[in-house]
């Protein structure tokens, strides 16, 4: 039996944000800081008047500079929960005990001001955008942080996920996939990663979404190198690995192809 990741006690299922122009959509930072401040930089040339971050911002090799950057934001970020941001708390809080010497190091490297902040991020959120109408944002599905939906998920499985949904639009991460797809009666869009997006090209691509008044699925240069170098000297255990996966990404049709075998993961 599959275990649902859906808001905290008590939590609503989504914070209302009101009307806004242009929205950033920023998915899975990963702690990259290199990749986040060149799409902060190009989102606010865009004119960008609000970020949502949907999910899995901290867990990587620079959590605290991560967190830094969002907080320079002030009240124009938004800043929703993934399954590594609720892991993370889960730590912090000995809820659960580390599985493996990265999960160890990853909780050292997150002050208590940051294991804050992310306790206070919210399920989801609706953002109303002049050209789409209201727009639920969450980081997996609206029904659990865990879920994975990408451009070949099934009719039924997204009638079922996006059930009493009243928007038409779902934007969700998680699967670290770019697309924009219209179903039934409700539009499916993906940003991708900031961190580490599966594509086909250049390594050192962060992909998101600039919301208003349409959708525009966005990509970013940045030194991806940099960003592998940073990894080393935090001392991230998994260094080697994810610099390695950040110039072999994982091809959007390969994800695609794992994501609808696992639906749910994380």
């Amino acid at each position: 039996m599959v275990t649902l990741y859906g808001p905290a006690p008590g939590q609503p299922e989504a914070q209302r944000c009101g009307e806004v122009g242009r929205v950033a959509v920023l998915s899975d930072v990963n702690a990259n800081v290199p990749a986040l401040r060149a799409v902060l930089e190009e989102a606010g040339s865009d004119g960008a008047e609000l970020f949502v971050f949907t999910g899995n911002l901290t867990w990587g090799a620079e959590p605290e500079q991560t967190a830094e950057l969002v907080k320079a934001l002030g009240d124009r970020a938004v800043c929703l929960r993934g399954n590594t941001d609720r892991a993370l708390v889960d730590l912090a809080t000995a809820t659960r005990a580390p599985r493996g010497p990265r999960e160890a190091w990853m909780l050292n490297q997150h002050s208590i001001d940051t294991v804050r902040l992310l306790a206070g991020f919210a399920f989801g959120a609706v953002v109303g955008v002049p050209g789409l109408g209201d727009v639920r944002l969450c980081h997996g599905s609206p029904r659990s942080d865990t879920e994975l939906v990408t451009p070949r998920t099934p009719e039924s499985r997204f009638a079922a996920l996006a059930h009493g949904m009243d928007e038409r639009t779902l934007v969700t991460g998680h699967t670290q996939l770019q697309f924009d797809r219209e179903l039934t009666g409700c539009r499916s869009v993906g940003p991708g990663s900031i961190g580490m997006p599966h594509h086909i090209g250049t390594p050192g691509t962060a992909h998101w979404a600039m919301l208003g008044p349409g959708v525009e699925l966005r990509r970013t240069r940045y030194d991806v190198s940099e960003a592998a170098r940073r990894g080393v000297r935090a001392g991230d255990p998994s260094a080697e690995i994810i610099a390695w996966m950040l110039h072999n990404a994982l091809t959007p049709a390969e994800a695609t192809a794992e994501a609808e075998r696992l639906v749910f993961s994380g």
